[in-house]
């Protein structure tokens, strides 16, 4: 991953799959954005009730495709490529070496073809999202 922004309005691109929210400009780039919620198969979060509010609540995770363990993705030019992808939330990030993940295995409530790995925190279990496997999909289209 390389940042986190706050959610970012999109320019929606016409004929894009619906997992694909738009375009956004980072720093004169522009990054696809994929809707965190639609690319994991869940509902669609409540929306926030209307009050003065500029934009939708929640981040835009930034991920590097093409860098170690992310899977493919180059851009034309050799770099890796950016993708946005929406959260509701982030409540923390973590350093996990190898040493305290598992092998993937069946969780409720995931698709376990999307997940790389399985890690203990303090007692919390959490899961660590093959990109690839998300991604895919949404990248060849």
């Amino acid at each position: 991953m390389r940042e986190i922004l706050p959610r970012l309005p999109t320019t929606r691109i016409p004929g894009a799959p619906p997992v694909v929210a738009g375009l956004v400009n980072v720093r004169g780039t522009l990054v696809t954005v994929v809707e965190g919620w639609r690319a994991l198969g869940l509902p669609p979060p409540p929306s926030p009730p209307t009050s003065s509010l500029e934009g939708a609540l929640g981040s835009t995770l930034i991920l590097e495709l093409g860098a170690a363990g992310t899977g493919g993705g180059e851009a034309e030019n050799g770099a890796p490529k950016l993708i946005g992808f929406t959260v509701d939330e982030v409540l923390d990030m973590l350093a996990a070496g190898d040493h305290t993940l598992e092998d993937r295995r069946g969780l409720p409530g995931v698709d376990p073809t999307l997940v790389r790995a399985v890690g203990r925190r303090n007692g919390e279990l959490f899961i660590v999202l093959d990109i690839a496997a998300l991604l895919g999909p949404v990248l060849t289209s």
